[in-house]
């Protein structure tokens, strides 16, 4: 890998996450500073030198979403300009990804919109983790690498079973609609011997879920829920309420990314024993466990830039 000839950059979502990467790859990181004017435009610029360079940026579009996006296309203008040779984002938590379809008249499809806006401004790679539905990868006419946290949850989950003692064939995997049912599925196959359960829910309004139905046989169970987003909550809350209800031992939950918009406190107090997300987004930390997906995304580059190759379980393939 010619450390030489690439450039990573972090912007304001994932100075954290950055800064493991770099640590990992040995590459230190690039210089990049984000001025708000009175107005409240953004400028965003590097005094590095770009020219011929491949240069990567890790930027969730999280919490203020439009925010993080207009620094994001901004800044890789302004890399554009400076003659990068090959621009990859590294977009751990992927905004507007729950706008991915008309769901009623006159509704946009905002997911498609991020997607064209990203390739029109020049960046060349997406590296991007758990997708909130598959057909994002469609939107794009650019490669994109979409890595799966199933094995980092597998791993976690093994070792907490472990730890509270309890029987692998004694515990439920639970997907908390029919839509994550595939993650539900991958990771019932990282815990041997456990078995599924799917939650038939409805939602009336967006960030509101209704409970109606619980498919599979939970009593006794220890349930591990998994789901990609966790936003207000609320479809957490209910079902845990539901799964307790309906007899599961004790619920843990796990999440790719943790937006947790509000409700927060109540969520913590559903009566969860366990609440673990990854850092996709760098969130309050607290009573909720963190996964770090850096290892992931530094193989990745690694690979990129040597050729090579990573395991086709890191990669979400539905």
């Amino acid at each position: 890998m010619d450390k030489e000839s690439m450039v990573l950059y972090k912007l304001t979502a994932n100075p954290g996450l950055a800064q493991e990467v770099s640590d990992i790859l040995g590459i230190p990181l690039g210089n990049a500073s984000v001025t708000h004017f009175a107005d409240g435009e953004v400028m965003v610029r590097s005094p590095d030198n770009v020219r011929n360079k491949r240069v990567y940026i890790i930027q969730s579009t999280a919490t203020p979403v439009a925010e993080r996006l207009m620094e994001l296309l901004v800044f890789v203008d302004g890399l554009r300009k400076g003659n990068a040779r090959e621009i990859t984002l590294v977009i751990p938590y992927f905004g507007f990804s729950r706008q991915d379809r008309i769901a009623r008249k006159g509704e946009p499809i905002s997911a498609k919109l991020v997607a064209t806006l990203l390739e029109t401004v020049g960046i060349d790679k997406i590296i991007t983790m758990d997708l909130h539905t598959p057909q994002i990868q469609g939107f794009f006419s650019i490669p994109v690498d979409d890595l799966s946290p199933i094995p980092l949850f597998g791993e976690y989950y093994r070792k907490k079973l472990a730890e509270m003692k309890i029987p692998t064939n004694e515990v439920t995997v639970i997907s908390p609609d029919h839509g994550s049912i595939h993650r539900a599925r991958d990771l019932a196959s990282e815990i041997p011997d456990s078995t599924l359960a799917i939650i038939d829910k409805r939602r009336p309004a967006p960030n509101t879920a209704e409970v109606v139905n619980i498919v599979g046989d939970i009593k006794g169970h220890t349930c591990v829920m998994i789901d990609d987003i966790i936003d207000t909550g609320g479809t957490i809350v209910n079902s845990v309420k539901a799964l307790l209800a309906h007899g599961a031992r004790e619920v843990l939950v796990g999440g790719t990314h943790g937006v947790f918009s509000s409700n927060y406190q109540e969520l913590i107090e559903s009566g969860i024993i366990d609440l673990v997300v990854t850092n996709s987004i760098e969130h309050r930390g607290g009573e909720v466990k963190t996964i770090s997906i850096a290892p992931m995304i530094a193989k990745l580059i690694q690979a990129n830039e040597e050729g090579g190759d990573i395991p086709d379980s890191w990669m979400s393939f539905y």
